[in-house]
């Protein structure tokens, strides 16, 4: 085979391509019986994504952020806690908290969307990584306005803010004795030690 028929045949070769997965998909899948109901996934850009354990931290930082918001925003919100956001027809991540416009009525026939969402928290032990990079980049895209990373590690807070359609303009970090206020309640403050 001469170097000419080589090289014609290799740019036939083509990189074989991901199949991904639409939301719609993904609840047949789930109807079939083909992933376990106790299985922690949730879709990420076509993708289904097993869900990190939780450290005990992570735990007690999803419950008393949970309640600190309750208590602070009243019927202001819905706090959602570890239940699906639809972000388009290939995400629908399952974010440790999400603060989402009320009334629970309103979601009886759809999951919340991004134009329903005030906040979302996720909070790290060992995605920390993950969740300010590469999830960051999908709430971005999605144009949630304002994204937090609760850090039970390092006792710190990542806020992203100013979405773009690759990431977000603005990241500030709060240690765990800063206060933070939210984006569309700029009248409610919290100190990051009480969420941790």
């Amino acid at each position: 085979m001469n170097i000419f028929c080589l090289v014609n045949k290799m740019q036939k070769i083509k990189t074989p391509r991901q199949r991904l997965w639409t939301v719609e998909e993904y609840y047949r899948i789930a109807e079939t019986g083909i992933l376990d109901p106790s299985e922690r996934v949730e879709l990420i850009e076509g993708k289904i994504m097993r869900m990190a354990a939780k450290s005990m931290a992570h735990v007690i930082a999803g419950r008393r952020s949970r309640d600190l918001l309750e208590a602070r925003l009243g019927e202001r919100v819905l706090v959602w806690t570890q239940d699906p956001i639809c972000l388009d027809d290939y995400s629908e991540p399952e974010p440790d908290i999400a603060l989402i416009i009320p009334p629970l009525e309103r979601y009886r026939y759809s999951h919340p969307t991004t134009s329903d969402i005030y906040l979302i928290i996720e909070i790290a032990d060992t995605t920390i990584n993950n969740d300010c990079r590469d999830k960051s980049k999908i709430y971005a895209r999605s144009g949630v306005a304002d994204y937090w990373v609760l850090d039970v590690v390092v006792r710190q807070l990542h806020v992203f803010r100013e979405p773009t359609k690759d990431s977000y303009k603005k990241e500030s970090i709060f240690s765990e004795n800063e206060m933070v206020s939210l984006l569309a309640f700029p009248d409610v403050n919290l100190v990051v030690e009480e969420m941790l």
